[in-house]
């Protein structure tokens, strides 16, 4: 089986990139509408808890999404939590920069899962894992979206 053209899935025009905000990084994922398939992509790093617009700009630009899906966290009984009237703020600074849809997503638990399917089920070290882990939460997060 041929092994598909990463540039041509780059010109792909059903694009969406996934986030898993958090005040020191924001785990990114691409995934693609026809496939209903997300995939792991990038962790950016925050600067005195403000997101770096440039990477994000230039994953925007990279990737050509056509929407963009936000993990937002609540507590159990769905009221706000601490954090997430600064996920829906980062959702509105999205929705402003780049005029692209935001599509919010209960993101109950992601980062906790992607800890222990790196850690507990791949072996993953504990240096390794707090580079990838919210990558991975990102892509439970735009998965989890195909899959409603």
């Amino acid at each position: 089986m041929a092994k598909p053209d990463p540039l041509a899935a780059k010109l792909s025009s059903d694009a969406y990139l996934g986030f898993d905000f958090g005040n020191k990084k924001i785990g990114v994922a691409v995934g693609y509408a026809d496939t209903g398939i997300a995939s792991p992509l990038q962790t950016i790093r925050s600067l005195n808890q403000v997101p770096d617009w440039i990477i994000i700009g230039k994953l925007i630009t990279e990737w050509r999404p056509i929407g963009l899906v936000v993990g937002i966290s609540r507590q159990q009984d769905g009221s706000d939590n601490i954090i997430t009237p600064r996920m829906q703020k980062f959702c509105r600074q999205l929705n402003g920069r780049y005029n692209l849809p935001v599509h919010q997503i209960d993101e109950a638990l992601t980062t906790f899962a992607a800890k222990q399917l790196l850690y507990d089920d791949l072996k993953v070290s504990a240096g390794k894992l707090w580079a990838v882990q919210d990558q991975l939460a990102a892509q439970l997060i735009l998965q989890s979206w195909f899959d409603r």
